[in-house]
């Protein structure tokens, strides 16, 4: 059977589904932004998203090219200080789900967006930490999505950006990890269409757990697939 979508387009589908009606989120540029951006147009268009630079109730009609893109303070219901953002709403615990990506993730959902190789001297220098920490630290849980590949899911970090406190899930083109709470390591609980159990755990770079049942995700509606091509579109429009 052709599949009428992407593995990407099911990643982001998927990990919009994860975002609850009327829940305040805390919202990283890129896979993050597209993924909650999607949840609003289509199962909770009442979702408080939150930017970093300070928007509040941001609205934006296209995605995002930054987070200090005009546009989310243009559509914000509020916009307040960084220093305000941090230290009230974030550490004052008003925020229910912080959303962010990775470059490499370990089996305990510790993130790097800091260095790929050694950190005097690394191969790749990513963007940093911006607000990651405290957003894993202090949001009431924290949804990561990320391409799946051992490149990506490490054994081992070059460099620890983000302790795994809040992690709960990790939403990716396979499937999704939860984390157990028990071990606190993640374990695979659902593949995406298509996709095998053995495919996940090749892709993994540390013996991957797999739940008693993993349950098979639905695919993307036809509904999700439009909002979400009309959302890209829009973006490659504005850039």
């Amino acid at each position: 059977m052709e599949r009428l979508w992407t593995p990407e387009e099911m990643m982001t589908v998927a990990a919009a589904r994860h975002l609850p009606d009327r829940c305040i989120c805390f919202v990283g540029i890129g896979r993050p932004g597209v993924a909650a951006n999607l949840a609003r147009a289509t199962h909770a268009p009442g979702i408080v998203l939150v930017y970093e630079s300070g928007a509040i109730g941001a609205k934006p009609w296209r995605l995002p090219l930054s987070i200090g893109d005009g546009e989310l303070a243009e559509t914000a219901d509020l916009v307040v200080s960084v220093p305000e953002m941090f230290n009230y709403w974030l550490q004052g615990g008003w925020i229910d789900i912080g959303f962010l990506g990775a470059a490499q993730i370990d089996r305990r959902g510790r993130i790097n967006t800091t260095v790929i190789g050694d950190y005097t001297r690394p191969s790749v220098r990513l963007p940093g930490s911006g607000g990651a920490p405290e957003i894993a630290r202090s949001s009431r849980r924290v949804l990561v999505v990320a391409s799946h590949s051992p490149r990506v899911f490490v054994d081992r970090l070059d460099f620890i950006t983000s302790g795994a406190e809040g992690v709960s899930a990790v939403i990716t083109d396979l499937g999704v990890l939860d984390r157990d709470r028990a071990s606190g390591e993640l374990v695979l609980t659902a593949l995406h269409p298509g996709v095998s159990v053995d495919e996940v755990r090749a892709a993994t770079g540390w013996p991957l757990r797999v739940a008693d049942e993993v349950r098979v995700s639905a695919p993307p509606a036809p509904g999700e697939l439009e909002a979400l091509r009309t959302l890209v579109a829009r973006r490659e429009v504005a850039a």
